[in-house]
């Protein structure tokens, strides 16, 4: 098993910037995958940026060239590096994490990976 914890949310007004963390702890000796999710009120969870055990990485077309996912293996903790944040960034955000690898970036679904976080809140204001 795999336990997952997100840190990092907070507000901040448009073009600001935050960075959230992930720490997983478990059966990390195994190869997993990680990523962050996102749900705003009112909307489906969608997937933002996903990181391979072998460090390649996906995005959302909506954060390109505005977020970056990483990890450092050795704390086993994964990180997202927000910039030039948006009113439409505002949203609760999610680690996920599995051994089955890689996490599709397009299913949002609860059921589609095995370890979530709780959820740290991400509020952009105008």
């Amino acid at each position: 098993q795999l336990h997952v914890m997100e840190s990092g949310g907070g507000s901040v007004q448009a073009g600001g910037s935050l960075r959230l963390s992930c720490a997983a702890s478990g059966y990390t000796a195994l190869p997993y995958c990680m990523a962050w999710f996102r749900q705003a009120p009112g909307k489906e969870r969608e997937g933002v940026a996903t990181i391979d055990w072998d460090g390649a990485t996906t995005y959302a077309d909506a954060v390109k060239g505005r977020f970056t996912i990483s990890k450092d293996n050795a704390k086993d903790t994964q990180y997202l590096q927000m910039n030039s944040l948006k009113p439409g960034d505002s949203a609760m955000y999610y680690c996920a994490a599995d051994f089955a690898c890689p996490i599709d970036i397009d299913d949002g679904s609860e059921s589609s990976i095995n370890y979530w976080g709780q959820g740290t809140q991400v509020t952009v204001s105008s």
